[in-house]
């Protein structure tokens, strides 16, 4: 039975916690989390503080688990936060565990606070959507969507944050989804990349699949640029260009 609540609930409870999603990506995660039924299985890989967690768990039906994987280790943390941040970590967790709270569905998500490398046995369901928003390095982004994608059931979901943005996840989806057999591009909000396990396994169907995700790169190409004008200190000269104050992409 889905529980009687909309997105725009889940957005106001949602948005006030510090993270790096915007509203668009949000309604998918709640569209897809509302889309399971009892007794599936839903995981997140990275959620900081909470923002995602609230909405995947405000979405999710009745019956449905929702298991939120995050180490809150002071690593990989954001943009430009990869690691040495030991002393937020603790401050993290307790944010993450407030944010729960305060939107009445920390009942709702069993936190395992873990690396996901090594969180497969913490999780004995088949997966039935999966968000992956972890290390956004290429080894540890290639494994989340490797070794976790490969548990999600045939016809299942996985969202993955930061495509087409972050060079090391952009380089794994490349690695592992373009030219799969089983995960069809489906649509992106921003840097939100939607994936189905469902691609249809022939040569013209693979073909096109990896043709939608190609015409992906010249947007990737462009947050490239972004991130390394931004990491040179040349965002007064890209505001007076563009009139607009320019942000890490997300």
């Amino acid at each position: 039975m889905i529980r009687d609540q909309s997105f725009d609930t889940a957005w106001t409870a949602a948005e006030h916690v510090q993270g790096w999603m915007t509203q668009g990506q949000a309604r998918l995660l709640y569209s897809a989390s509302a889309a399971t039924s009892a007794g599936d299985t839903i995981v997140e890989i990275g959620s900081f503080q909470g923002r995602s967690t609230v909405v995947l768990a405000m979405g999710a039906p009745d019956g449905v688990e929702v298991v939120a994987i995050e180490p809150h280790a002071g690593t990989d943390r954001g943009p430009q936060e990869i690691a040495g941040f030991s002393a937020e970590a603790s401050t993290d967790h307790e944010k993450f565990k407030a944010n729960l709270a305060a939107a009445g569905v920390a009942d709702r998500v069993r936190h395992v606070r873990m690396f996901s490398d090594q969180a497969h046995a913490a999780v004995a369901a088949k997966v039935a959507f999966l968000y992956v928003d972890g290390a956004h390095r290429y080894g540890p982004a290639r494994q989340d969507i490797h070794d976790w994608g490969r548990r999600v059931v045939t016809g299942g979901t996985m969202m993955i944050h930061d495509s087409f943005s972050s060079i090391g996840v952009t380089l794994a989806i490349a690695r592992e989804l373009m030219g799969s057999r089983r995960w069809r591009y489906v649509e992106r909000s921003r840097s939100l990349a939607v994936y189905r396990a469902d691609l249809a396994d022939s040569r013209r169907m693979r073909a096109a699949n990896f043709g939608r995700q190609l015409l992906q790169l010249p947007w990737f190409v462009k947050n490239v640029l972004i991130k390394i004008a931004l990491s040179l200190k040349l965002g007064a000269l890209m505001q007076k260009a563009t009139g607009r104050k320019p942000e890490w992409p997300y």
